[in-house]
């Protein structure tokens, strides 16, 4: 089994995944920007 996980790692969780791309802005507003993006559910599909 660890063998197998080895080549297929856990996916992110979908908050994961919000922060890291939250994580990502380069300026306030950026991040904003971003924001405004997953409250309207960029990442609803996780």
């Amino acid at each position: 089994m660890t063998f197998l996980r080895t080549f297929f790692p856990r996916r992110q969780s979908r908050r994961e995944a919000e922060l890291a791309y939250l994580a990502q802005s380069v300026s306030l507003y950026d991040l904003e920007r971003r924001e405004r993006e997953v409250d309207l559910g960029k990442f609803a599909g996780y």
